[in-house]
């Protein structure tokens, strides 16, 4: 399949999915890729034929919509994210958290993938933020669809480029090396559940002091749908609370629910 070809069957797709063309530019060769493996496990000759199989076989719409999804995570993804998480957010949150009573920091990861980034906030916290803290705990809820992909985050594992972000102070700490793979200690991980979850349509339980939902809903999924998961979003976040999307994403204009926290960083927070 070549990449026109590719590109124009994208362009046709996508926004049946709520997805939007833009987001998938930089990344449709590993798309291509599994259509073009799908179209070979089905027997069809050509990329017409598997836009009439779509279009006689509604089922296979949510095997495409698979297909779509990009996955790219590492540990720190984004250093000055978490640099700004140690030395702002976190001690705004606690703050809020004085001022409620409460002694449990609530997190959600959605889109948490193979695990880095809940396994990241957990180092951060282990490592930086929770001897500062008195009496207080922190619970991580991680989230993602795909469950082969939580499947490699419950066994904690990862090749050196995973991990290669991690400060060398806290790769140490944090994890162990066996056979090639950095497997991250359990201390690092008793905090973190997951949970098999698609956030179009379905939030964890509770309500959350901060909520990360990075390189996903603001990148590949158009903008009814982005609303649609922005409402969802606000409904489980604490007034005050903040939201965190990928540095180069934006929230839909005109969406007042939040307020630039630091927006060259992509952080917001929720309106009182």
């Amino acid at each position: 399949m070549n990449d026109k070809v590719c590109v124009e069957f994208l362009q046709w797709a996508l926004p049946e999915l709520h997805m939007c063309w833009d987001g998938f530019r930089k990344v449709r060769s590993q798309v291509c890729k599994r259509i073009h493996r799908r179209l070979q496990s089905l027997q069809l000759q050509d990329v017409a034929a598997y836009r009439d199989y779509l279009q006689q076989h509604r089922e296979e719409w949510a095997i495409l919509d698979g297909l779509c999804r990009v996955t790219i995570s590492r540990f720190y993804r984004d250093r000055l994210v978490f640099s700004t998480l140690q030395s702002a957010i976190f001690p705004e949150l606690l703050r809020q958290m004085r001022g409620r009573d409460e002694t449990r920091l609530r997190i959600w990861s959605a889109g948490c993938a193979a695990g880095e980034e809940p396994y990241s906030l957990s180092i951060l916290w282990e490592c930086d933020v929770k001897e500062r803290t008195a009496n207080t705990k922190i619970e991580i809820i991680a989230t993602d669809s795909d469950q082969r992909l939580l499947d490699r985050a419950m066994k904690a594992c990862y090749p050196y480029s995973s991990i290669r972000n991690v400060p060398e102070d806290r790769r140490r700490r944090a994890f162990v090396e066996t056979d090639g793979s950095f497997c991250l200690r359990r201390a690092f991980r008793k905090e973190v559940d997951f949970m098999c979850q698609d956030l179009r349509v379905e939030t964890p339980p509770g309500i959350f002091d901060l909520i990360l939902c990075r390189n996903l809903v603001f990148t590949y999924f158009d903008d009814e749908l982005q609303r649609r998961i922005l409402r969802r979003l606000a409904d489980v976040l604490h007034p005050q609370g903040l939201l965190v999307i990928g540095i180069h994403e934006t929230l839909p204009q005109d969406y007042d629910a939040f307020e630039a926290f630091s927006k060259r960083l992509g952080i917001y927070q929720r309106r009182s």
